[in-house]
């Protein structure tokens, strides 16, 4: 297993970094570049993580890419960056009482306030604020998007 670096750079342009370095070491035979993985973690913004063999190549490599500003010092190891593999559940961040509106299905565009989250399936008990009869409705918690987490009275 190889050690892996940190690799600073522009911020926003981690992803054109990422890509860059994958192109430069095709160009390489694979043997000799010692590169095994490229991570661009969402949540670290200005960085791209590289899992090499030799540092010296990571450092070659980067020199030659516009927006990368070098190579951190020192390596780190896999369970520092394991929680940056591990997907989070599509309803982190949205609690009961949240206002929200559904991003996709039958009801994009509407309005509704928060009931229930449930965790374990990814999935939200809503309530509509345009229904006239308030019925609890159930959609997965990426199909929404959070307008306010305060408990606000209904706007109308």
């Amino acid at each position: 297993m190889g050690r892996i670096f940190a690799v600073k750079t522009t911020v926003n342009q981690e992803q054109a970094v990422a890509d860059m370095v994958d192109g430069a070491i095709k160009e390489k035979a694979k043997s000799e570049h010692g590169l095994k993985a490229i991570l661009v973690p969402d949540e670290l913004r200005g960085y791209v993580l590289i899992e090499a063999v030799f540092p010296e190549m990571v450092e070659q490599i980067v020199q030659s890419i516009p927006h990368a500003r070098g190579l951190v010092k020192g390596d780190m190891g896999l369970e520092e960056i394991e929680h940056f593999l591990t997907p989070k559940p599509s309803v982190t961040g949205i609690i009961e009482g949240s206002i929200i509106e559904l991003v996709s299905g039958p009801f994009k565009g509407e309005r509704a306030r928060v009931k229930k989250v449930d965790e374990a399936h990814e999935e939200i008990t809503i309530e509509l604020f345009e229904a006239m009869v308030p019925i609890p409705v159930t959609v997965r918690g990426d199909s929404v998007r959070v307008l306010s987490k305060e408990d606000h009275e209904e706007e109308q």
